[in-house]
């Protein structure tokens, strides 16, 4: 008698055939904490409904809902009910998104509709998102280059607020050194703030106080040297964590999946 297949794993990461491309799948009622991506997300809500915070404003989206997030958005996500919710999401680098939209004409963009209803780019990003995680490279960019197209005609060019010079020194120490062992009185002496006013501020900002902010970078470190081809415990010594069960942690808590299957999927892109 054939033992019983193991569930799958409720948030994985599958392997993409193109490079700049990660894709998630989740089904599950696990409440996300304040993250961020480096990357532009595009997803779409399967079952359920969840309510989030982003950096657009409280949201709440249910199935048949797209997803956008933008680089460096901070974000959180929690289900309606305990029956949780299913999603895919597709996760671009900002330089491929770039490349695509000066094809497209519309370059240097953010999205503005964190969560939305379109039937038609709906119906679209199912064959998408199978098409980036097969094996046909050629007709996966197809398919992505017509939903970013359809995307970007809902777009308007929103411009950033202007960050307080101070705030902005602080954030680029940590996102200069992520590593390194910073303090706050480092930071606000970096700022020309007291700790008090560079903690607040940095928080108005970011949406994150600084070692939350830290924290965030440290963890893309360890992805982007694992991506690489960095065994786990070299990833976590580089990025400054304790140990590598320090990072396993963190990882897992923002992401949802381990950084061994982090590992295993991007895998499939060099090996």
């Amino acid at each position: 008698m054939k033992a019983p297949r193991p569930a799958p794993a409720p948030i994985r990461p599958l392997p993409c055939c193109r490079a700049g491309v990660e894709a998630v799948v989740a089904d599950t009622a696990r409440a996300f904490g304040r993250h961020v991506h480096d990357e532009f997300g595009i997803g779409l809500i399967m079952r359920g409904a969840q309510r989030s915070a982003s950096g657009r404003g409280p949201v709440e989206a249910g199935a048949g809902d797209l997803l956008t997030v933008n680089p460096g958005e901070v974000h959180d996500g929690l289900p309606i009910d305990a029956a949780g919710r299913a999603w895919r999401m597709l996760y671009l680098a900002p330089a491929l998104v770039d490349e695509l939209a000066q094809d497209i004409g519309r370059a240097g963009f953010e999205f503005h509709d964190p969560a939305f209803r379109d039937i038609r780019l709906a119906r679209l990003f199912p064959s998408v998102f199978s098409a980036m995680t097969g094996e046909d490279a050629l007709g996966a960019e197809q398919q992505l280059l017509l939903l970013l197209a359809g995307l970007l005609k809902r777009q308007r060019q929103v411009p950033r607020a202007d960050e307080a010079p101070g705030i902005a020194a602080a954030r680029s120490r940590i996102d200069d050194e992520p590593a390194a062992a910073l303090t706050l009185a480092e930071l606000a002496r970096e700022a020309g703030l007291s700790r008090w006013q560079l903690l607040r501020g940095f928080a108005a900002a970011t949406g994150l106080t600084p070692h939350a902010y830290l924290m965030q970078r440290r963890l893309h470190r360890a992805r982007a040297l694992i991506a690489a081809g960095h065994d786990l415990a070299h990833a976590a010594a580089d990025s400054g964590f304790a140990d590598q069960s320090h990072m396993t942690r963190l990882f897992t808590r923002s992401f949802g999946f381990a950084p061994g299957a982090w590992a295993a999927a991007i895998s499939f892109k060099t090996g």
